[in-house]
């Protein structure tokens, strides 16, 4: 199928209205698996034209996106990776961890960005920075749709080496998403030191619904629907 190739048109338009000289593209991958941290690619890119074939990461096959990731990966004008952690996410829930790893990747960009490209329609990430959200940016904004594919495919990888020792979970091959494996060895074996305690799926799981958490403090009443995917998906 073929998809409309993203452009710099929002770039271009942040730069004209908020004098803005670097703008990074923001996109984030995780958000709804039961295992693994959140994880977060910032991107510069510039307004050159972009490597063929790019678009939102989750159109590609894995075959497209691990070889295009290769590619963005050096033709970017720079980008980085921010984590936050299984714990991390029980403890501050989805909104505040998406901050926390999005100003991990900004922090480690080797220039601070002017003007921001957040992928959605909820902004996450407040000021300091300034913000500007697309829905579906990782399909219309170039930088967007760079750090879509750089975040899926560093995140797989990481999610497989995690795994490792937790074989009977498949992380190599569902990367902490719900999957019928993956719901098989839960049943099982239990949460892994990955999984995330506060979600909903434990509550499916009656031998291991003691190991649940309850955050003290709840996600913001105007946050995006961050659902997450109960044991009986």
């Amino acid at each position: 199928m073929a998809y409309e190739p993203p452009t710099h048109r929002v770039e271009r338009s942040l730069r004209a209205t908020t004098g803005a000289k670097i703008v990074v593209g923001i996109d984030e991958v995780g958000r709804g698996a039961w295992a693994g941290p959140v994880t977060v690619c910032a991107a510069v890119t510039g307004l050159r034209r972009p490597p063929a074939g790019l678009t939102d990461s989750k159109l590609l096959s894995p075959k497209k996106r691990t070889a295009l990731a290769g590619e963005l990966e050096t033709w970017v004008t720079s980008y980085a990776l921010g984590h936050a952690s299984s714990e991390e996410i029980d403890a501050l829930g989805m909104t505040a961890a998406l901050r926390l790893a999005a100003t991990r990747a900004l922090d480690g960009l080797p220039v601070r960005p002017d003007a921001v490209i957040l992928d959605g329609k909820h902004d996450y990430l407040g000021e300091p920075w300034k913000v500007r959200t697309v829905i579906k940016g990782d399909q219309s904004c170039v930088a967007v749709a760079a750090a879509s594919v750089i975040a899926k495919v560093r995140r797989d990888a990481l999610m497989a080496e995690l795994g490792a020792a937790h074989a009977d979970f498949r992380f190599g091959d569902n990367a902490g998403y719900p999957s019928p494996v993956h719901r098989a060895a839960l049943t099982e074996l239990g949460p892994t030191p990955y999984h995330r305690l506060s979600w909903s799926y434990l509550d499916g799981l009656p031998r291991w619904r003691h190991l649940k958490r309850v955050r003290s403090v709840p996600e913001p009443a105007d946050a995006e629907d961050y659902a997450q995917l109960g044991f009986d998906f």
